[in-house]
């Protein structure tokens, strides 16, 4: 269902179970959740893919019968078991680049807005429709608010709603829209851009941003002193401003 494969500094975790949509059930969530917490610290992205034309189709329809008989404390437990999926990709130090390459429904979704990065074909679709079901997008919903915004999640959330690649787009869902056949190109340019930068300094950007998101910029003044005055005379940012002044690529 899952394979993880490492490119020098890129490790790829790719769902092939293109035959069922790459739909989630038990079995996948336990792969995808186990792939992410063994990425090696040595790796400078990640890119989460699938096989097919599907990117992912939501909950499998045997899973999601079989769940239909479920206790209280079972759906708790089966609950607790996709937030820790998402949680697990969320919490990736390094950057997480989404691979979109056609539809993304319900928890499918959710995997484009945990993403750092998501790079979708235009012929891609996207819908949060749990609501449809009866049920609530809710382990996906901090990933998606934070990602889109609160009135822009309710929207999606309470109608249900297909949306299109340039809709995903235009309200940040998905950060670059490309032609279906330079897919692979653009996710190849978003990670050349992410290597080209310090390693470190990659992480430390990431972190930064969920350090001082949602705060006032007066409450966060003396985080962000000490960050850049660290960095500053680190030896990844020693070389990095070296490598400039004398025009040369810095070695990282």
């Amino acid at each position: 269902m899952i394979r993880s494969t490492v490119e020098g500094s890129v490790t790829r975790i790719t769902i092939s179970r293109a035959e069922r949509k790459n739909a989630f059930d038990a079995e996948l969530i336990r792969a995808v959740t186990a792939a992410a917490r063994e990425v090696e610290r040595t790796t400078r992205v990640v890119v989460l893919q699938s096989e097919g034309d599907t990117f992912c189709a939501g909950a499998d329809l045997e899973w999601m019968r079989g769940m239909a008989g479920f206790t209280l404390e079972e759906n708790r437990a089966d609950s607790r078991a996709l937030a820790e999926m998402y949680r697990s990709l969320y919490e990736l130090e390094m950057p997480l680049v989404a691979r979109v390459q056609g539809a993304a429904i319900g928890g499918g979704a959710g995997l484009v807005a945990v993403a750092d990065i998501a790079v979708a074909s235009s012929d891609a679709s996207f819908a949060f429709t749990e609501t449809r079901l009866g049920i609530l997008p809710a382990v996906v919903s901090p990933y998606v608010v934070r990602k889109v915004g609160p009135a822009r999640a309710t929207a999606l959330f309470v109608t249900g709603s297909r949306i299109d690649a340039k809709r995903a787009h235009e309200i940040g869902l998905v950060e670059r829209l490309v032609e279906p056949a330079d897919l692979d190109a653009a996710v190849g340019r978003v990670i050349e851009a992410i290597l080209a930068a310090g390693p470190e300094a990659v992480r430390a950007a990431k972190r930064l941003v969920r350090e001082v998101d949602g705060r006032e910029p007066r409450d966060v003044l003396d985080l962000t002193i000490e960050r850049i005055a660290k960095v500053r005379v680190s030896e990844e940012g020693q070389e990095g401003m070296r490598a400039f002044l004398e025009r040369r690529e810095p070695r990282w």
